[in-house]
């Protein structure tokens, strides 16, 4: 039980050898762990999908000779700025929506609201300059892609009470951190198509399959607090289920791919990235919590492979 880490400043799950801890001052650290940026994998997770959108789309005006790197590499790191600021400001409020459930288990009490050394206003306060963080990169976009932003907020909003209400919360993760696959894509045009919606929906399966690796960690403090999940709710089904969720993920970014015109490069990283995912589920111990902590991070490596495939495609088809 003993993980409270009041003394020290530090999170009981986090690395203590991040950034965090060597270059900010001590008074910033609460902030920063409320934000996740000694756990830089949220924000990763949250990118990739805005990337593969984006490098997606920028091989489609490639294809037809409208190809603009400055405006492909400008959105990138618009996109990386919105995921690290709107995956902070949803862990935030996340936290401040779970405290109570966060201080009965074991992994998540020495975060910085269970802890006591953020309270409740400070949190909002901090959710608000994140969020405002996030509202200045997306008013960089066009009308179309602002309004499509806008309306992730409701998934965004609902997601951290779905453990409360539904065997599977990893749904509506999925569906609030693959809006990126959307927005990337109608960064560029203005619109949605089907390419887009397909990537939308592989990510979406993504999701579900690592935050289930993820939630195997959580899964007895759940259980006794009364709190639902996938991995709860597969129990030792997970790997068939893994199977499912990510066989339909490779699939639905082969459909974007056929239906977008990209070249072999994309499909290459497919591959790639397809041999990375069954990995995960071949070596899979739903009862080592350590590992399954390690193979969900391992998913930004799958999300990085799948990025640089469909870079690949807009420079060799």
């Amino acid at each position: 039980m003993g993980t409270t880490t009041e003394d020290n400043g530090r999170v009981f799950d986090a690395p203590s050898d991040n950034f965090v801890y060597s270059l900010l001052p001590r008074w910033l650290w609460p902030y920063a762990q409320l934000a996740r940026w000694d756990r830089p994998i949220g924000w990763q997770l949250l990118m990739w999908p805005c990337f593969w959108s984006a490098a997606m789309a920028a091989a489609v005006t490639a294809e037809a000779n409208a190809f603009r790197p400055g405006q492909f590499i400008a959105h990138l790191l618009l996109f990386f700025i919105g995921a690290v600021a709107m995956r902070g400001a949803g862990c935030t409020y996340n936290d401040l929506v779970d405290h109570d459930i966060d201080n009965q288990v074991a992994r998540t009490r020495s975060r910085p609201l269970p802890s006591g050394r953020v309270t409740r206003r400070q949190a909002k306060i901090f959710i608000l300059a994140q969020a405002l963080t996030g509202l200045a990169v997306l008013l960089s976009f066009n009308v179309f892609t602002i309004l499509l932003g806008f309306a992730s907020l409701a998934f965004v909003a609902i997601y951290p009470f779905a453990k409360r209400f539904t065997d599977w919360p990893q749904l509506f993760l999925g569906l609030a951190f693959s809006w990126g696959g959307l927005v990337g894509w109608a960064a560029v045009f203005g619109s949605l198509s089907l390419p887009a919606m397909l990537v939308y929906l592989a990510a979406i399966v993504w999701t579900i399959g690592y935050d289930t690796i993820y939630a195997h960690q959580d899964k007895e403090d759940d259980a006794l607090i009364g709190v639902r999940s996938t991995a709860l709710l597969f129990g030792e089904k997970t790997k068939p289920w893994l199977v499912l969720f990510y066989a339909a993920m490779l699939a639905l970014l082969v459909a974007a791919c056929l239906v977008a015109g990209l070249g072999w490069a994309a499909f290459a990283g497919l591959l790639a990235a397809g041999v990375m995912l069954f990995y995960q589920i071949a070596v899979l111990d739903i009862d080592d919590g350590a590992q399954c902590l390690k193979l969900f991070k391992f998913n930004s490596r799958v999300g990085l492979v799948v990025f640089l495939g469909l870079v690949a495609a807009i420079f060799i088809g």
